[in-house]
């Protein structure tokens, strides 16, 4: 089945909500806020949601969501949803860093069938459309053909909630057995690997809508998206994206050194 249209929609939609980012980005203007987990939420955040939901309701009201800051609606036939994180890395944005996106994604009977990542101060734009391949900017992009953990490029975020969850000497153990590590955190994390530039990624403490378009941008650039349990659910609080050749030994080194218990927090 073709989703095309809502592709476009997305997209389209996708772009507003940066422009909505940038109005309010670096200025003397933006209000931040506290959540109850302490997190930043600013007031571009969100009016970049509710602009999302009432578009996209005007096209598809039946449709459901499920969103960061305004919480779960159901939908009213179909099992569609729309997945929206407004502004992923509003600790970036709040302090003036370019590194924030619109995440953005579409769920058709449990399965994510589109996701967006738009980074409007980076000038970016990645998406994925089931079945269609992933692209950046226009251009198809696929994972790297790393074959051997020795000389893999393994980059994360949230180090801080690896040591929390209790992952810390498994995410060490990898540390040691790959060849370079970043944490650049946020969308870039993933990105790299979906270019091919990096070859294992890993994100911890996550909400469905931090990981929703990630997992069919992974899956359609060829990659292997898991949690660490090694199902592909966006709704564990963990994500590993590497190549499909350096997977099962990437799994083997969080199985084997992973935590008996663990405490999800939020992003």
């Amino acid at each position: 089945m073709s989703y095309a249209k809502e592709l476009s929609l997305a997209l389209g939609l996708c772009q507003r909500a940066g422009e909505i980012a940038l109005k309010y980005w670096q200025s003397d203007n933006l209000k931040i806020d506290r959540k109850s987990d302490n997190s930043e939420v600013t007031q571009a955040d969100k009016e970049c949601e509710h602009m999302l939901r009432e578009e996209i309701a005007k096209t598809y009201p039946n449709d459901g969501f499920l969103g960061e800051e305004e919480g779960e609606s159901v939908a009213k036939s179909g099992g569609r949803r729309w997945i929206i994180d407004p502004i992923d890395g509003t600790f970036n944005y709040a302090r003036g860093l370019p590194i924030f996106s619109t995440l953005l994604a579409l769920e058709v009977s449990g399965e994510i069938v589109l996701g967006v990542v738009h980074a409007p101060a980076m000038k970016e734009t990645m998406w994925a459309e089931k079945g269609q391949g992933a692209f950046k900017n226009g251009k198809k992009v696929h994972v790297s053909d790393c074959t051997e953990l020795s000389k893999a490029f393994f980059v994360a975020g949230g180090l801080n909630r690896v040591l929390a969850l209790g992952y810390w000497p498994a995410f060490t153990e990898l540390v040691k057995k790959t060849y370079r590590q970043k944490a650049p955190g946020d969308y870039v994390t993933f990105d790299l690997v979906f270019e091919g530039k990096a070859d294992i990624a890993l994100e911890m403490g996550c909400k469905p809508w931090d990981l929703a378009p990630l997992k069919i941008l992974a899956q359609e650039s060829g990659g292997v998206y898991s949690d660490l349990n090694g199902a592909d659910s966006i709704y564990t609080g963990n994500c590993l994206v590497t190549n499909r050749h350096l997977y099962r030994e990437v799994m083997s080194i969080f199985s084997a050194l992973a935590p008996a218990t663990s405490l999800q927090e939020t992003k």
